[in-house]
């Protein structure tokens, strides 16, 4: 079977296609036939050597993938031969809390990823994905998709009439406004870009600020909620925005941190997450449970996945090169 692969050393230069065996069906093991995968920025980090650069090579790239079982190991009970799944993030995090073992099953790195022709994953490391949507669409969930859930629904406990500060219109970000909206909540978002912040308003974003032409979009965030602050941040910005995030959540709010696309090093007065108890939580994406939640309300809820651009195989290093340029508007898939 053909896969990309990180081969020698880290660099988009050196993701080049690589012929690998067919994997076999190992007991509590499923292969998946992949028909697309979709690109997240730590896939980025990761190929680069920004992410892990202990990260052992060659490694296959990517953690989000959807696709066919093509065929089942001994013992499966979760999945049948045919069933349409998406990967999960972690292969070893079910349910439950996270744990440092489970952290360490993510796909993609260190466990081989998505970029390939088929698979082998765990049964419990597959999700059936609502019929509705295609291949592509159900490869943009398991990591951006979840992250989003985890952070405003599971650990964040939205509720109708809450006010919600998206940053950006990547994939957490545009998953998060449809999370939120469909919990009943409204929603601000930043970007850089107006057309961007017109498309956002198309998906349901009830107001958009352009960070560039206003810099203290902490204080017109304040300013759009009567001075009270938003009840929950998606921090996709980390060290360089935390503080400002800071600044536009209300007392007894959520910052989500989830993102470090400006930095992971901030320096920052704590005095505003004491002073307004503000909730504090890192979220590395979630668990299988969490992602089969998601799929039934984003099934009740008829959530289309927004895809910015579908590359080719042959074009991975194109569309990782496309993601770096900041200029997609959520996902960015390959069809394989």
């Amino acid at each position: 079977m053909k896969a990309y692969a990180i081969q020698n050393q880290f660099g988009l230069e050196n993701l080049k296609p690589l012929d690998l065996p067919d994997p076999n069906p190992e007991p509590g093991r499923v292969v998946v036939r992949v028909r697309a995968a979709s690109l997240n920025y730590r896939d980025l980090m990761m190929v680069m050597g920004r992410y892990d650069p202990r990260q052992p090579l060659p490694l296959v790239p990517l953690s989000d993938g959807a696709g066919d079982v093509v065929a089942v190991g001994p013992g499966v009970t979760q999945v049948k031969v045919g069933d349409r799944v998406a990967s999960a993030f972690f292969q070893g995090w079910t349910d439950g809390p996270i744990t440092k073992a489970k952290a360490r099953t993510s796909v993609g790195g260190p466990i081989s990823g998505m970029l390939a022709e088929r698979v082998a994953l765990s049964e419990h490391g597959v999700v059936k994905f609502p019929d509705f949507l295609s291949y592509e669409e159900a490869a943009t969930l398991p990591c951006a998709a979840v992250t989003a859930w985890n952070g405003l629904i599971t650990e964040g406990r939205l509720q109708p009439g809450d006010t919600v500060l998206v940053q950006g219109t990547g994939g957490v970000s545009l998953f998060a406004l449809q999370f939120a909206k469909a919990t009943g909540a409204r929603v601000l978002i930043t970007s850089s870009s107006d057309a961007k912040l017109a498309r956002a308003k198309e998906l349901g974003a009830d107001a958009g600020i352009n960070y560039k032409t206003t810099p203290d979009w902490d204080k017109e965030v304040l300013a759009r909620t009567d001075g009270l602050g938003v009840h929950h941040v998606v921090e996709v910005g980390g060290a360089g925005t935390l503080g400002k995030s800071l600044n536009a959540v209300r007392h007894g709010g959520v910052v989500s941190v989830i993102g470090v696309l400006s930095g992971v090093a901030p320096e920052l007065s704590i005095l505003p997450i004491l002073h307004k108890s503000v909730r504090l939580q890192g979220i590395y994406v979630g668990s299988t449970a969490m992602f089969a939640a998601m799929n039934r309300a984003i099934a009740q809820n008829g959530i289309r996945p927004v895809i910015d651009r579908v590359f080719a195989l042959e074009e991975a290093g194109a569309a990782l090169a496309h993601l770096e340029s900041g200029a997609h508007f959520g996902k960015i898939v390959i069809r394989i």
